[in-house]
């Protein structure tokens, strides 16, 4: 048994939880004192990690078996997350990558990807917010990828999923921040999980030196997440270079819509009609 206070922080709805980040993000959120909602396809891996978790923890753990690319699968978590007021934590982790070159892929693979990456967590977000405004109380955590700032790394799609993440992350913050709500991304490097494998490249053929233990990306994370940070980039040793890269993309706000084209360009604006 944890030695976890019996006092819980609230319910943790975590995606994708049956294997790999997300079932190590379960078990850590249960060693804090959280209950948990497991959510992800394989009902039998949700009910074994359940039963192990309510074992070691001591908390109350409920599953809930779903695709969330299928739009009643998706309707059941989102009533969830609607109705449940202990719910004080949503772990948007579901999700599928993608490694091959972006004309080499096929398409009808690239949209279940988009439903996956992209429609589930925001719709799932949708469902949550109101209630975390409603109590003045709620955090999201939004496992994005470091392809949503360096898109070039692997598939096209894949990176433009993870960079919406980052994005809606980033616009969440701005709307909720005020409103007692904390939102953080996580953009883990190659981490060691079967992501790899779904992906269409084994874990064996990449280079040892990038690839993080998933235990230790999570812990990172986490630390990040104590420290209120809402980027948390796992294995960026100088944080003060996102920093840098964050205030670079504020500074241009002021000069990103305008009357006249930039004198850079050469271009004598249009005389106006009276």
């Amino acid at each position: 048994m944890s030695n976890a206070s019996n006092a819980s922080l609230g319910t943790a709805v975590v995606t994708g939880a049956s294997s790999g980040i997300g079932a190590i993000y379960a078990d850590r959120l249960a060693r804090r004192g959280y209950d948990l909602v497991l959510v992800a396809r394989s009902a039998e891996r949700l009910h074994a990690l359940a039963e192990r978790l309510k074992a070691t923890h001591g908390r109350t753990v409920r599953t809930i078996a779903a695709d969330l690319t299928q739009d009643a699968d998706l309707a059941r978590v989102e009533d969830l997350l609607r109705n449940d007021a202990g719910i004080t934590l949503l772990v948007n982790n579901a999700g599928v990558g993608g490694a091959g070159p972006l004309l080499d892929s096929d398409i009808g693979k690239m949209q279940d990807m988009i439903a996956l990456n992209v429609t589930a967590p925001t719709r799932l977000a949708y469902a949550a917010a109101p209630g975390f405004v409603a109590r003045g109380r709620g955090a999201f955590i939004n496992i994005a990828s470091i392809v949503a700032i360096a898109p070039e790394v692997l598939n096209g799609v894949y990176g433009g999923s993870k960079a919406y993440v980052l994005a809606f992350s980033q616009s969440l913050r701005h709307e909720l921040g005020a409103r007692g709500v904390r939102v953080q991304a996580v953009l883990p490097g190659a981490t060691a999980t079967d992501f790899w494998q779904t992906a269409g490249v084994p874990l064996a053929h990449l280079p040892q030196e990038i690839v993080m233990r998933a235990d230790d990306m999570v812990d990172a994370a986490l630390a990040g997440f104590d420290r209120g940070e809402f980027a948390t980039i796992p294995a960026l040793e100088d944080g003060a270079k996102w920093d840098a890269y964050e205030a670079a993309r504020v500074a241009m706000h002021p000069e990103l819509s305008g009357t006249k084209p930039a004198s850079r360009y050469g271009i004598v604006p249009a005389a106006r009609a009276a």
